[in-house]
């Protein structure tokens, strides 16, 4: 049997279980963080760009906040929810299917080995072994790429997505509330320096380069808030 301290140490090929999915976890939560820092930004950006005062410059800020994150919150449960429970019934079908046809499913993912290039005789084998070892498992795992031991929590993805939401637009609302003087250059700063960091760490996180990939998220940041502070000046000036 081949076990964790048998395989060839690749630092750059984790094979821990559910390594997958953690940084599938991660990826999303600086994807979270991201649209917090975007999103907040440019809104607290573009009052401030169109008013002095600080009151609505706050208020926007945290209605950006909060509407942020239980909007990110709501679409993530509704996303992951409808993910789950096409897990639980692919699960349950597959768990009937075992029961009533157990020879028909043994062929079956014999069969599916086999298309891998798996010869006839080895792909029956290692069918039979797998089976015997966890039937549900192998054919969940082969047929359908799901570990039962795995699956997808709504609630959950709806905290991450929320928490990372939020960290991200906390630094734009502090930020904006600076002195006045200093208010928007540090703004701008901050928020590029931080999508910066978050498209690195994504770069790195999916295994490409960073250059590219952090220039996109760094130049887009841009765009937002130039365009939502030339908006916000235009606007409070003509309302002058």
């Amino acid at each position: 049997m081949v076990t964790t301290d048998t395989l060839p140490a690749h630092p750059n090929e984790p094979h821990a279980a559910g390594i997958s999915g953690r940084l599938n976890w991660l990826r999303a939560g600086v994807l979270g963080a991201n649209d917090g820092i975007v999103s907040v930004a440019a809104i607290v950006v573009g009052v401030a760009g169109a008013t002095n005062d600080l009151a609505p410059i706050l208020t926007a800020g945290v209605a950006a906040l909060v509407g942020g994150a239980i909007s990110m919150a709501l679409g993530e449960y509704v996303s992951v929810s409808s993910q789950s429970d096409s897990e639980k019934s692919l699960i349950a079908k597959e768990t009937h299917e075992l029961q009533e046809m157990p020879e028909e499913e043994l062929e079956e993912l014999a069969g599916l080995y086999q298309a891998k290039g798996i010869s006839r005789e080895t792909a029956r084998k290692v069918a039979e072994e797998l089976t015997a070892h966890d039937a549900l498992a192998a054919h969940l795992s082969a047929e359908l790429n799901i570990d039962r031991n795995d699956l997808v929590s709504p609630w959950r993805a709806a905290l991450a997505s929320a928490i990372a939401f939020t960290v991200g637009g906390l630094i734009p609302f502090l930020a904006i509330l600076l002195p006045e003087a200093i208010r928007i250059p540090a703004t701008f700063v901050l928020v590029l320096l931080a999508l910066a960091i978050t498209g690195a760490l994504g770069a790195r996180l999916g295994g490409s380069r960073m250059l590219r990939p952090t220039l996109r998220v760094v130049i887009g940041g841009v765009l937002a808030l130039g365009a939502t502070y030339l908006i916000g000046t235009l606007l409070g000036t003509g309302m002058a």
